[in-house]
């Protein structure tokens, strides 16, 4: 039995047609004798909706109000997915970062993590439960909710796959993993079939979009195995590993 997080960005979440796919997914890899759990980003465009709101209200909102509002959109995807999966016969209990166990720093906007204590999460998975996290937010010392800033979301599922002691960490996306070149704009772009931390790190000091530079460092600082794939398809993805590791020992790779 192997231990999973996989997280679904807002282009996999957007609509509930796209949440009830996700849960198939999910539940798939349940029913393959492993433990599950998934982090969530809001749905779409939800975080630009609620920004464009905030702004008509006040051209410059209080930041301990913004990062509260903030966590909102992925509090929606969070509760919708546990139901999906409900729907489709499996268990599930969603968290908000604070449940899930995730204390940050005091900066609004672009905390950043200090610790994450799972229990509630291992609790879950313990009962059989698919464990739901709210990604891209946290608590602060003085119990106000905080965002992780753009690809918070990322760094939260490589976190919590770390406090888990997971075997993977599979960033699900819209593309089919990292391509020389983004594959949108340049057809003749090629899939990295695996690649290593320093030069994923390269990439993406570079500008490359497919994954947080800090959600790689993280990864990096404790040797966890990426799977960076497409919700859309079931192509192969791109695997990012640490030194020494086969990654034809990694699980649920099909």
């Amino acid at each position: 039995m192997a231990l999973i997080v996989q997280k679904y960005g807002g282009s996999s979440v957007a609509d509930t047609e796209s949440i009830k796919r996700v849960a198939k997914r999910v539940v798939e890899t349940e029913k393959k004798s492993n433990k599950v759990a998934v982090v969530v980003s809001a749905m779409g465009d939800t975080t630009d909706d609620l920004i464009d709101q905030a702004l008509s209200i006040d051209s410059n909102p209080p930041e301990r109000e913004m990062d509260m509002l903030m966590t909102a959109g992925e509090r929606i995807s969070m509760s919708l997915l546990a139901m999906a999966i409900h729907a489709e016969g499996s268990r599930a209990h969603s968290f908000t970062g604070q449940q899930a166990g995730f204390f940050t720093d005091a900066r609004y906007g672009a905390a950043h993590i200090k610790a994450v204590r799972p229990d509630r999460v291992k609790n879950a998975l313990s009962l059989g439960d698919i464990a739901i996290v709210a990604g891209f937010q946290g608590i602060n010392a003085k119990g106000d909710a905080t965002t992780l800033g753009r690809g918070g979301s990322d760094t939260s599922a490589v976190a919590l796959a770390v406090a888990l002691g997971a075997d993977i960490c599979e960033i699900y996306t819209d593309v089919d993993g990292i391509f020389t070149a983004d594959p949108r704009i340049v057809p003749s772009a090629r899939r990295i079939p695996s690649i290593d931390y320093e030069s994923i790190l390269e990439m993406a000091s570079c500008g490359s979009k497919v994954l947080a530079l800090r959600c790689v460092e993280y990864a990096q600082r404790f040797n966890m195995p990426l799977h960076v794939r497409s919700s859309f398809s079931r192509r192969p993805g791109t695997l990012v590993v640490p030194d020494g590791i086969d990654p034809r020992t990694l699980p649920n790779l099909d």
